[in-house]
């Protein structure tokens, strides 16, 4: 097969075409889940409404599994046992605009362990909000919930509050719980203009 003379910036092109392809790829990935999740929602929510409308029970949930996978047969997903996951989703999370904006950009599964193991909405927000901005994985996610990490926030043993006067160390607290966060006693203050 004869070599083919390439550009000289072929590498660096092709690098970025890799890099954009790559982007795009978890971008659909994501938009896949985050649909994903609000159908989840939209069916447990919809359960949940004929339940207490129409008195519906569990005999609907065993039906629908059955029925779904005759209209739908390549689908996935629609076991009893997950609509009832749905169900208590949909319950867990009544606000569709949450449900949007917060919990469809973290996996169906990582739901399904928060919704197993976490009671207290709050803390399971606190959760969420953690996976997105630290980018846990569901095993990480699994173990900051066995740790009880939500608990632990900030109760760092110290004796600032015994060796330092009351100003200092509140800002010492807080210091160690965000080291990173913008405010520096050292950094130059900035210069109001007169």
């Amino acid at each position: 097969m004869p070599t083919v003379s390439l550009p000289a910036d072929y590498t660096k092109f092709l690098a970025e075409l890799k890099t954009h392809i790559g982007d795009a790829q978890v971008r659909a990935a994501l938009a896949v889940n985050s649909e994903l999740v609000q159908l989840y929602w939209r069916i447990g929510h919809q359960i949940l409404q004929h339940q207490r409308q129409q008195g519906w029970g569990a005999k609907v949930i065993e039906q629908l599994p059955q029925d779904l996978r005759h209209e739908f047969p390549e689908a996935s997903g629609f076991s009893s046992r997950n609509l009832k996951y749905m169900r208590a989703f949909a319950q867990a999370w009544p606000d569709a605009l949450i449900v949007q904006q917060l919990v469809a950009q973290i996996p169906w599964g990582y739901n399904v362990g928060l919704l197993d193991k976490v009671a207290d909405p709050a803390e399971r927000a606190w959760y969420v909000h953690q996976t997105i901005e630290q980018g846990w994985s569901r095993n990480v996610l699994a173990a900051q919930e066995e740790s009880g990490l939500y608990h632990r926030q900030g109760r760092a043993v110290s004796n600032f509050d015994r060796t330092l006067p009351m100003p200092q160390s509140e800002l010492t607290q807080q210091l160690l719980k965000n080291p990173c966060s913008t405010f520096s006693p050292w950094a130059p203050r900035p210069r109001s203009e007169t």
